[in-house]
């Protein structure tokens, strides 16, 4: 695509980055009273059964998923038109969510702005080393990537240790402005989370909010991660790398069926999304029917997105994700030339 044309699509895509009030209400009101309905449904039914109760608690997970898509698009300047509704909104909705308003806005700009950018990873992405990477590292190096490629490890204990260690602690060189932000949401949380305890008793508040917050954990980093971490995604050195390709050939179309575009703020619509970020949530498939370019996006649906678990290391030189099993033969020639004893000056035995 030309620069030429880069620029008409991404003007195209602006048009539609015009927050709109009423809209932006409307969502608020059809994510937080379906919530609170969820969470009082989930709390009488203790009384039935704890099995009983669960199917709300999940439910309420996915809710909670829509609403971090609200603070999501409040980082961005694009849920509002006002800028200061856009920080009350979503630094409540972050409380609400468990995510620090102003530290996760600067982690997701730097991850929009850098997004397969080769030389510029590591802030506000999903670990991807490429196959030269791996092959070069340590033994604990590789080690520890598996570890952390584990669907297990990843989305088992991905949500635990978001909500409970990185949401929680300041950056090393944060801002006075950011500590602060972070500090306000920690104990925002701690006086919410003590007011319910007060409410309904520890164990019910365990049983219900635990389920619910684990939930939207894992669909969270689910979303995050199939929508960059496709087969043909694309990464390229900084020399390369290109903003516009970045979004539309870097970011999938996640076609879910409606209900879970609904639940999922339509987040799914992610080429777009990170064509114009200003777009808001409740636009972007509006953008996408509009703008024939990107309906040419990478497509993905429930089912072949579950492929992406296998992805693990990107082929620089085939310009794709490979998998674990791919690498061993490059693992094991890599090994091999190691153990090839070096050639020497010295003369034979028959030279002497």
């Amino acid at each position: 695509m030309s620069k030429q044309k880069q620029q008409a699509l991404k003007k195209s895509v602006s048009s539609f980055a015009s927050p709109d009030t009423k809209a932006g209400i409307r969502q608020l009101i059809n994510t937080l009273m379906p919530l609170m309905l969820l969470w009082f449904l989930a709390y009488q039914s203790l009384a039935v059964s704890i099995w009983l109760s669960l199917p709300f608690s999940i439910i309420a997970g996915g809710f909670i998923v829509r609403l971090f898509i609200i603070f999501h698009d409040c980082t961005h300047q694009s849920f509002f038109k006002n800028n200061k509704a856009n920080r009350i909104v979503g630094t409540l909705t972050g409380i609400l969510t468990l995510f620090p308003f102003d530290k996760w806005k600067r982690d997701h700009s730097i991850h929009h702005a850098t997004s397969g950018n080769l030389d510029k990873r590591g802030t506000g992405d999903i670990w991807v080393m490429t196959v030269e990477e791996y092959l070069s590292a340590s033994l604990w190096t590789r080690f520890s990537y598996r570890f952390y490629r584990n669907p297990f490890v990843m989305f088992g204990l991905g949500p635990l240790y978001l909500f409970l260690v990185t949401n929680r602690l300041n950056r090393t060189g944060a801002k006075k402005k950011e500590r602060i932000n972070t500090y306000v949401t920690n104990i925002s949380i701690a006086a919410l989370y003590a007011f319910l305890i007060w409410l309904v008793g520890w164990q019910a508040f365990l049983f219900i909010q635990v389920p619910l917050l684990y939930v939207s954990g894992v669909l969270g980093i689910w979303l995050f991660y199939v929508q960059h971490q496709f087969e043909d995604s694309y990464f390229e050195d900084e020399s390369e790398w290109d903003f516009v390709k970045a979004a539309v050939d870097g970011s999938s179309y996640y076609k879910l069926p409606k209900l879970l575009q609904w639940i999922s703020g339509s987040i799914g619509f992610h080429h777009v999304h990170h064509l114009s970020p200003r777009v808001p949530n409740y636009k972007l498939e509006e953008a996408h029917n509009s703008t024939p370019p990107l309906q040419k996006a990478t497509t993905i649906t429930l089912l072949s997105s579950l492929q992406s678990i296998r992805f693990r290391l990107y082929d620089t030189d085939n310009k794709r994700f490979i998998t674990f099993s791919e690498v061993k033969p490059l693992l094991y020639q890599r090994k091999q030339k190691k153990r090839v004893p070096k050639k020497t000056n010295q003369p034979s035995f028959q030279e002497k």
